[in-house]
């Protein structure tokens, strides 16, 4: 069983036995997430779907990101995966917890602010009618793939530490690494 797999099984888990739905607002992973947690058999049960908003204009569109905020701090921002996931979450029908993705998977596209393997993740839980949202920003190394893979499995273990009543900010992310240097 690969390390997805096994966090997989974790957040179906305690989606079932907590009542959660999920939704998915992914940019970099491209709907990677979303495809993870419905290859579980029964995973209707506890996921709603997701929204891929790979260009700033869908994020815009199906998301309600400000382009205000996006011109403020840019795309891959910690800001703008909060909004992310809020507005998964406002826009969707049943679910109580979202994840987004934003960020540079490379192999181009890196700036000396914003390398690749940036990647910034938000989550977002439902209280009645307030959306609390958190977002951090993470750093992965190697080839387009494991920057995707990692940020899966992040954003993934992000939404166990919500379940478990943690903040996914504080959480530890296995799967990165130290912030490259601007001199690199």
């Amino acid at each position: 069983m690969t390390t997805i797999e096994a966090v997989l099984e974790q957040v179906s888990a305690l989606a079932l036995d907590q009542h959660h739905v999920l939704v998915t607002a992914e940019s970099c992973t491209g709907g990677m997430i979303a495809e993870a947690m419905t290859r579980l058999p029964g995973s209707s049960a506890w996921v709603e779907g997701g929204f891929v908003t790979y260009t700033e204009h869908a994020k815009t569109a199906y998301l309600d990101v400000a382009p205000d905020l996006i011109a403020q701090y840019g795309v891959v921002s910690e800001p703008v995966a909060a909004a992310m996931a809020r507005g998964a979450l406002a826009r969707s029908v049943s679910a109580t917890l979202a994840m987004s993705v934003t960020g540079i998977a490379g192999p181009g596209g890196g700036t000396p602010e914003t390398p690749v393997g940036t990647v910034c993740l938000g989550w977002a839980e439902r209280f009645n009618d307030v959306i609390v949202t958190y977002a951090r920003t993470l750093y992965f190394s190697g080839d387009r793939e494991n920057v995707r893979r990692a940020a899966t499995l992040t954003a993934l273990e992000g939404v166990i530490a919500l379940m478990g009543h943690q903040n996914p900010i504080d959480m530890p992310a296995r799967a990165a690494v130290d912030a490259p240097s601007a001199h690199s």
